[in-house]
């Protein structure tokens, strides 16, 4: 029996900390960033999921986190893709078509107790904004981490999936993949995104993000 107590006990050590867990609620918070002289995408939103269509089009969805949450380091999620954009290099601007990115959007906490009641692209372009891009899409390997062109030093995009079609669950470890971007602890967590791209190949994207939470 104290053998059997003492095995339970490490594997609860080492299990995520799934009390702790944030369902991520895709509804009225949520907030769309068009482009000028850009068409954009179809968003729907309905609770545990959001349905994604990019037809030529691009835009980005996003959201504030409130203050709750600003501690929280891990993210899961389920994504599927039903129609793809060709592969892409997503290193540079123009032509850097992908199926999804979602965005996790780290403040210093002075920074983003000033930035509550601000929109996304003031977030994105504030000098001490950190940002971290998982992405299905581009013509890289799994793994690799890019520079962001648009974000300079602030962001870094990790690709999660290739292009293609199917079905995925994630589970990453944003104060680790924050490390490897930046060489720092991460900060705030203060907001979320979530963008697809097709307006460079004039090709189609139907995918789905759901089953958000952050831990």
């Amino acid at each position: 029996m104290k053998k059997i107590v003492t095995v339970v006990a490490c594997l609860l050590a080492t299990e995520p900390n799934f009390a702790s867990a944030q369902q991520v609620v895709f509804g009225k918070s949520w907030k769309e960033q068009r482009f000028s002289m850009l068409t954009s995408n179809d968003f729907a939103l309905n609770g545990d999921s959001l349905g994604v269509t990019s037809d030529g089009t691009v835009s980005l969805l996003w959201t504030s986190l409130p203050e709750t949450m600003w501690d929280k380091r891990q993210a899961t999620w389920e994504w599927a893709v039903e129609r793809s954009v060709p592969a892409t290099d997503l290193s540079r601007k123009g032509g850097d078509d992908r199926n999804l990115s979602v965005y996790f959007i780290f403040l210093p906490e002075d920074a983003a107790k000033g930035a509550q009641s601000k929109g996304v692209r003031a977030l994105l372009n504030n000098p001490d904004a950190r940002v971290l891009m998982y992405i299905w899409g581009g013509a890289h390997a799994r793994g690799e981490m890019l520079p962001s062109p648009y974000l300079g030093s602030r962001g870094r995009s990790i690709i999660q999936r290739g292009v293609g079609i199917g079905t995925a669950s994630e589970r990453v470890d944003l104060a680790r993949d924050h490390r490897r971007a930046f060489g720092e602890e991460p900060q705030s967590l203060v907001g979320l995104a979530v963008s697809s791209d097709s307006d460079d190949t004039g090709t189609e994207v139907v995918a789905r993000i759901s089953r958000m939470r952050i831990e």
